[in-house]
């Protein structure tokens, strides 16, 4: 399995419309294509500001390719996903997963 990282900054404003982006737009997208296993997105406060790292799953690099095109490590980004962000790497990671594990987690929020 290899890991795609991307990372962005936005403002705390928008922290939420990206979100819901990603959910709404970019995770169907992605759900659709061969080689994809999943995604998190992880956040964290800055001043005056919100970073966002964004981290695919994939199968092989071919499917990342699939994905990315002849550039692989170029980033992928929607121009409505750009509106949205103060700045954004242009550049992505790739790494080899070499163990992974994600226990059960428990919502806070019961029906959630």
């Amino acid at each position: 399995m290899l890991a795609r990282f991307w990372s962005a900054n936005t403002t705390p404003a928008l922290a939420e419309s990206y979100r819901q982006h990603f959910e709404q737009a970019v995770q169907p997208q992605l759900g659709n294509l061969d080689g994809f296993l999943g995604a998190t997105v992880c956040t964290r406060p800055l001043p005056g500001a919100v970073e966002i790292l964004v981290i695919t799953y994939w199968q092989s690099f071919a499917a990342i390719d699939s994905f990315a095109g002849a550039d692989r490590e170029s980033a992928v980004v929607a121009p409505e996903a750009a509106a949205l962000l103060t700045d954004f790497d242009k550049r992505v990671r790739h790494y080899e997963v070499v163990v992974s594990g994600f226990p059960r987690v428990q919502s806070r929020n019961p029906g959630s």
